[in-house]
């Protein structure tokens, strides 16, 4: 599996040789791109940190990114940066 600065890497050097490259190959390339791009999440973590990250997420069945957003809201709730939301079975 390739890593983002990889795959970077490798659409830099298809740029600076498109006359060489292959229509069916730079399609392939420009899919993944799209799909890497579609799939951004904006935050890069260690390789060991992502993958408990997905276990975690899958284990809750949670997607990545929503695990991350409620780790990070409960961690600046927790630490006084932002106020505690009410859950609703809480106001009830």
């Amino acid at each position: 599996m390739s890593t983002r600065i990889d795959f970077a890497d490798e659409l830099e050097d298809a740029a600076n040789r498109i006359a060489d490259i292959s229509r069916a190959d730079l399609q392939i390339m420009l899919r993944r791109a799209a799909l890497r791009l579609r799939n951004t999440e904006g935050i890069v973590l260690d390789q060991e940190i992502d993958d408990a990250v997905y276990a975690l997420a899958a284990d809750l069945r949670m997607t990545k990114q929503d695990l991350l957003r409620t780790m990070i809201r409960e961690w600046l709730e927790k630490g006084s940066y932002l106020p505690v939301m009410a859950d609703e079975e809480d106001e009830a």
